[in-house]
């Protein structure tokens, strides 16, 4: 029943906002964008930068001036304007915006017209009514009556005096500025703003016959600022720049890392790209028009034939067993190095792998999410778990050699159900500390700290078995 305030309210925006006289000139929806000439600055991780050049005509002292179509997210605080021979007196940004519930909600306290039809004949009738309140429905006094609106499908309409002056058909930005002279001259209005992001996408056909890959890396550009930047000279910036948290924050655990690090070993290679500090700037080649509510996708990367070979990966944890055969990561592996990779620096995102069937359609085999990856690096990516080859682990035995010293031996059984042989590798992650391994039936190679890997050839539809014996002081 109280769902009646959304639609009176929206009848009446409908019944008068085209004749009750506006507050203020900027007010009309329909006129053209008021921006001037527009910089954006795109952070895919953070607010992002607007730079905003308009002419203005300034009389001399002190005036008031209204910038509509400024971001719904803008900063107030982050805002600086600059024109010469004039000053920033006060600011003030109006972000209540027009719209059917807050015509309403303002109105609480005001006197508007309630408009009856009679369904049967069409006839109108009028009466004044004040706005008691809006919480969960409209309570209005009528006369001598208090009467609820009802969403009883009668025909009844709500019309409003005027335009409540706080609120804006766009979101607007007013300065009151004081000017050392008069006459027209440019001003730019800067500001961070929320809303603006973009991140990379990777297309990559995967040639399992060959051993190559093709990539193409897209900029995926939203808008939700509520605003639209129109003709905008972009500049997207590969990086996160550090922010000051409120005093209300608290941290929370950080996620957990992720079980395969895509990026094997960082490259030590500069892209041939222009950098802010020690970020890496993508521009967009040609000015563009970023719409409100809007993914625009725009292509950076384009390279082909680059060598790239599939590999299977397991990673155990602890000295322990497994109650079932568990399946091995299916891995691409690339570099993204000038000579022999992909030649460039990778914004932070996600790549998407796809492999042609025996038709020689594409069809998709999985995706994996990358961080900022400098070029010459190594990178191993995850599609998905392995159907026919597999790994089982088992403590054969564990036994205590002092109070502080303990000897376990594992053994390790990989399945491979494929017609062509495989090699796996596999991983024995947790060995901190003074833990080493004493007896292997295959020599191992330490990849980090704590883990060690074996590259384990496995027979087509067979299996091979790995044993190692860890001593472990704790």
């Amino acid at each position: 029943m109280m769902r009646y305030v959304r639609a009176a309210a929206t009848a009446a925006a409908a019944a008068t906002l085209g004749l009750a006289p506006a507050a203020h000139a900027q007010e009309d929806p329909t006129k053209p964008n008021a921006q001037g000439d527009v910089s954006v600055t795109v952070y895919n991780g953070g607010p992002s930068l607007v730079q905003d050049v308009r002419q203005l005509n300034l009389p001399a002292g002190v005036s008031r001036q209204e910038f509509p179509d400024v971001s719904a997210q803008i900063m107030p605080q982050t805002v600086s304007f600059s024109s010469a021979d004039t000053g920033i007196v006060e600011q003030n940004f109006d972000y209540d915006l027009l719209s059917p519930s807050a015509l309403m909600d303002k109105a609480v306290g005001q006197t508007v017209t309630i408009i009856r039809t009679n369904p049967a004949t069409g006839a109108e009738t009028r009466e004044r009514a004040k706005v008691l309140a809006v919480n969960g429905g409209v309570v209005m006094r009528i006369g001598e009556r208090i009467e609820i609106l009802r969403d009883d499908g009668q025909p009844v309409r709500v019309v409003f005096d005027k335009i409540p002056p706080n609120l804006r058909a766009k979101p607007t930005l007013s300065v009151t500025l004081d000017s050392a002279r008069g006459g027209t001259r440019p001003a730019t209005l800067a500001y961070l703003t929320n809303g603006l992001g973009w991140s990379a996408d990777y297309v990559s056909l995967y040639d399992e016959a060959k051993g190559t890959i093709d990539v193409q890396g897209w900029v995926t550009l939203t808008n939700r600022t509520g605003t639209t930047f129109e003709n905008a000279d972009t500049l997207l910036v590969a990086g996160t720049p550090q922010l000051v948290q409120s005093g209300n924050y608290r941290p929370g655990y950080p996620p957990p890392p992720p079980p395969r690090a895509p990026v094997r070993s960082a490259g030590t290679e500069t892209a041939d790209r222009d950098q802010l500090g020690d970020f890496y700037l993508y521009p967009l080649k040609e000015r563009t028009t970023i719409a409100n509510a809007q993914t625009k996708q725009v292509s950076f990367l384009d390279v082909r034939q680059v060598p790239a070979r599939k590999a299977y990966e397991y990673r155990v944890g602890w000295l322990g067993s497994s109650a079932d055969p568990q399946s091995f990561a299916s891995v691409i592996k690339f570099s993204s190095s000038r000579d022999g990779g992909l030649g460039d620096a990778l914004p932070a995102g996600t790549v998407r792998f796809y492999m042609r069937d025996a038709r020689g359609d594409p069809q998709f085999i999985g995706e994996s999410a990358i961080p900022h990856t400098p070029m010459g690096s190594s990178l191993a990516l995850a599609t998905g778990d392995a159907f026919d080859v597999k790994v089982q682990y088992t403590v054969e035995k564990r036994e205590r050699l002092s109070s502080s010293k303990w000897r376990t031996t594992m053994r390790y059984v990989l399945t491979n159900a494929r017609n062509q042989p495989v090699t796996a590798d596999l991983q024995q992650t947790g060995l901190y500390g003074e833990t080493r391994i004493v007896e292997e039936s295959l020599a191992s190679t330490r990849v980090s700290a704590d883990t060690v890997e074996w590259r384990v050839p496995v027979p087509a539809n067979g299996e091979a078995v790995v044993t190692a014996t860890f001593e472990t002081k704790y």
